[in-house]
């Protein structure tokens, strides 16, 4: 569900990016108080997970589209929204960054569809008042189901209003809602699947690390080494080799794209911006679309091979540990500096 530039005027991507960088500030100054040092290497491991996990793209039979994994869900309930909300906004700027996944533009749209309605819509008003104080295993999964579905729905919406409001006469407001809001309805019941299986894997192994339970329930270091360790075997697995296999049909929002507009890709705005934007991600992108840049005059007879699959590829495994290893970096160092800053807010108090 990352939007590309193309669908974004710079007025609505600009107001977006407002809208995602004072949410960012805001996280910043909550979790100066809030946060666990022991949950900052779990918003670096927690973020590489969810970067690689969403490589994986997943067939939604019946309807020749796919769907991924968004994964704010996931963050939110091991590490509480607000350092969710940052570990996602570092997943999704290092993708676009450094991938091409996503447009620079559009960026800020992106982090608030993926970030915003899973941190503070769906945990708070969805997940924690059905998991409760004293979860258990049913209430878990009713609540990651629910949760994950609310969540995507939310950020599919955001999509249409997103592009109504930017004027995209080719994707007409109640066709275009009409097939992004089921087909994401379907996506997010798999996502609410996978969020169900790493909410009780870690509920089992050390129900103290997550984030709905009690401030002052016990932890130990060997809680979050187990819940770090696991995470991040599953992200070189996912990253390093998973990723051959992803589904190569056009995602949810591609999809919804071709059957409004008869393209899945839209061709950009005559205007200052959008070319200024895509020539600088070209510059940063050094493994754009999660490969090897190709030769120049490839690009077409590339285009028109058929993609083999499992597609065995260097280039994909390159991107998946490598943008798993920047993304833990940076989400760390977030956790970090604002670790820091609160220790020196401290030291300077009389």
């Amino acid at each position: 569900m990352h939007m590309a530039d193309a669908l974004i005027s710079p007025a609505v991507g600009g107001t977006m990016w407002a809208a995602a960088m004072g949410l960012t500030g805001y996280c910043s100054t909550k979790i100066k108080k809030e946060l666990d040092d022991r949950k900052i290497p779990l918003m670096g491991v927690a973020g590489a997970f969810i970067f690689a996990a969403q490589m994986l793209n997943f067939t939604i039979p019946g309807t020749g589209s796919s769907g991924h994994l968004g994964g704010g869900l996931i963050l939110a309930v091991l590490l509480g929204p607000h350092a969710a909300f940052l570990a996602m906004a570092s997943v999704l700027t290092v993708q676009a960054l450094f991938f091409a996944d996503g447009g620079l533009l559009a960026l800020g749209c992106n982090i608030i569809n993926l970030g915003f309605f899973s941190c503070f819509v769906a945990y708070p008003l969805i997940f924690k008042p059905i998991a409760g104080p004293s979860p258990t295993r049913s209430r878990l999964i009713t609540a990651s189901l629910l949760a994950a579905v609310v969540g995507l729905q939310f950020g599919a919406f955001g999509v249409v209003l997103e592009t109504l409001a930017s004027g995209v006469s080719e994707l007409p407001f109640g066709t275009f809602v009409f097939l992004m809001q089921p087909i994401h309805l379907a996506i997010g019941v798999v996502e609410g699947l996978a969020t169900t299986a790493v909410v009780l894997f870690v509920w089992k192994a050390r129900p103290e690390v997550l984030a709905i339970t009690v401030p002052s329930a016990p932890a130990s270091n060997r809680s979050f080494r187990v819940v770090l360790a696991t995470l991040a075997v599953a992200t070189l697995l996912a990253g390093g080799t998973l990723s051959w296999f992803a589904s190569t049909r056009p995602d949810g929002l591609e999809w919804s794209m071709s059957r409004t507009s008869g393209k899945e890709e839209l061709n950009s705005p005559a205007d200052r911006v959008h070319p200024w934007l895509s020539g600088l991600q070209q510059k940063t992108a050094f493994l754009p679309d999660y490969g090897f840049k190709s030769p120049p005059g490839k690009d077409e007879a590339k285009g028109e091979e058929a993609e083999a699959w499992p597609a065995v590829d260097a280039g994909t495994s390159l991107s998946g540990l490598v943008g798993s290893a920047l993304v833990l970096l940076v989400a760390a160092l977030i956790g970090f500096v604002l670790r820091h800053r609160r220790s020196a807010a401290r030291t300077d108090r009389p």
